[in-house]
């Protein structure tokens, strides 16, 4: 790779970054009108990936203790619901039916409603637009 040193005794690289490297800030030495970018120095770059690496590492491990947490949370309440549907099936059943009829309920209320127009209206509409087509 190819160096020059600058006016303050720095050495640059002048050649460009290779695919996959970062791409650091180039110096530009208006003495030696030149440009490059400072050596740096390769355990710089490994400390840094080992860094990031652990932390992903971390991240890996919360998202998995979180998956583990919901899923125990969602076994326990299953195991209740079952046993409060074993000692009282009768109340179990009414109450899945009022809350299935709520929901049956509330979605009728929220979709848009399904107006026709009467037929003589559509009739009229569709003698209108003939006439319109006429003139």
């Amino acid at each position: 790779m190819p160096r020059r040193k600058n006016t303050l005794g720095t050495t640059l690289d002048t050649e460009g970054a290779k695919i996959g490297e970062p791409v650091p800030k180039a110096i530009i030495d208006i003495n030696t009108a030149s440009v490059g970018v400072p050596r740096q120095a390769e355990d710089d770059l490994r400390t840094e990936l080992s860094a990031l690496q652990q932390q992903v590492d971390r991240l890996q491990q919360q998202v998995i203790n979180a998956g583990l947490s919901a899923k125990s949370g969602a076994g326990k309440a299953a195991r209740q619901a079952g046993a409060l549907a074993k000692h009282h099936p009768l109340s179990a059943f009414a109450l899945t039916a009022a809350v299935a009829g709520v929901l049956a309920f509330a979605s009728r209320q929220f979709s848009p409603p399904r107006r026709r127009a009467p037929s003589g209206l559509r009739d009229l509409g569709h003698l209108y637009e003939r006439m319109r087509e006429r003139i």
